[in-house]
């Protein structure tokens, strides 16, 4: 084993720079300090005394919730990681000198995100600066919902139909830990005869550049057609509106149409109807645009750990999967800059 020398964190520390990894150009491109009016108000109300430990940065917690999302890791692990790995440790500015925030901070600091209904304001607010950095959403737009799985509750028949009246059974409520433990917001549901249970997130990503846009997360059993409405892009300079067939009803194409969209949902084939080869031809052609969307979802599981959420009740899978969206626009935004930047300039 070598000797450690004076200089050699930095040096690492160069390497690692040198590389230009993820984190290096989450960094550099995102304009993190924007956020901080938005986080500040979570420390609006007066101190009493100036005695005492000054509350922690929220630029680094926010940052260490962006870690937590691009990783899907848990509180916990995240402490252990931002004190053990140089490039979180880099990301998050921080010294092998510096205290890391521990993972009951991180949770609180989540908690007040929620308490203070800041995820959507945080979301809106990079939106924002999207349209002033170019990247106006344009082209149309893609709705489509995935299924966020979260640990099954082991819970009997007659418990379940307790719960789905907006009830907590009885036999639980002289046990407040083990209602504490219970996701009584969750839902079952099936897709293509397999059943799931958890949450669904629904997004609206333009065609141009494929953010998400808009979003909004129900219990799984919500139908997808359900909350089209709320995804729906108004600032989008184009009228396109994809979706596969869970959203197709003769209303909703009306109500569409009304609004000034241009319906673009494959049709599908029923017992005895199957499609015809020109509605197959047109479901293709609709397919290639609509596939984008599926490309953010795919993301989500190739590159940033995942869809599972662990925390219990609607309420908190807003929270993180509000914060997990976010995550994606800025890792999405930097991939799209790194892109453009490598693109060499034609000369006139």
């Amino acid at each position: 084993m070598g000797q450690q020398g004076f200089w050699d964190v930095d040096e690492r520390l160069e390497k690692l720079a040198a590389k230009q990894d993820l984190l290096q150009r989450l960094n550099t491109l995102v304009p993190w300090e924007t956020f901080r009016p938005i986080l500040a108000r979570i420390h609006e109300k007066p101190r009493k005394s100036n005695a005492g430990r000054k509350p922690i940065d929220g630029v680094l917690l926010f940052k260490m919730l962006v870690l937590q999302k691009l990783y899907n890791i848990s509180d916990e692990d995240l402490e252990y990681q931002v004190n053990d790995r140089l490039s979180f440790m880099q990301f998050l500015n921080l010294g092998l000198e510096d205290s890391v925030p521990d993972a009951t901070t991180v949770w609180l600091f989540r908690k007040q995100l929620q308490t203070h209904d800041l995820v959507d304001e945080l979301f809106e607010h990079f939106a924002a600066y999207l349209t002033a950095a170019g990247y106006q959403a344009q082209d149309g737009q893609i709705v489509d919902a995935t299924l966020i799985p979260v640990p099954k509750q082991r819970n009997t028949r007659t418990e379940n139909q307790t719960i789905k009246q907006g009830d907590v059974p009885s036999a639980w409520q002289e046990q407040p830990h083990k209602v504490a433990q219970k996701d009584t917001d969750a839902r079952w549901t099936k897709k293509n005869g397999v059943s799931y249970y958890g949450y669904k997130n629904h997004i609206s990503s333009d065609v141009r550049y494929n953010f998400i846009r808009r979003y909004t997360v129900t219990d799984a059993a919500v139908h997808d057609s359900q909350v089209l409405g709320e995804l729906l892009d108004a600032d989008n300079t184009g009228d396109g509106v994809w979706a596969d067939s869970a959203y197709l009803s003769t209303l909703i194409v009306e109500v569409l149409t009304l609004m000034g969209f241009e319906p673009q949902i494959n049709e599908r084939a029923y017992r005895n109807r199957p499609l015809s080869d020109e509605q197959k031809s047109a479901n293709r052609e609709r397919s290639k645009t609509r596939a984008k969307v599926e490309h953010i979802f795919g993301d989500w599981v190739t590159d940033m750990g995942g869809k599972l959420v662990r925390t219990i009740g609607l309420a908190r899978a807003k929270v993180n999967l509000g914060l997990k969206n976010l995550t994606y626009n800025l890792k999405h935004f930097v991939c799209l800059e790194t892109q453009s930047a490598a693109v060499p300039e034609t000369v006139g």
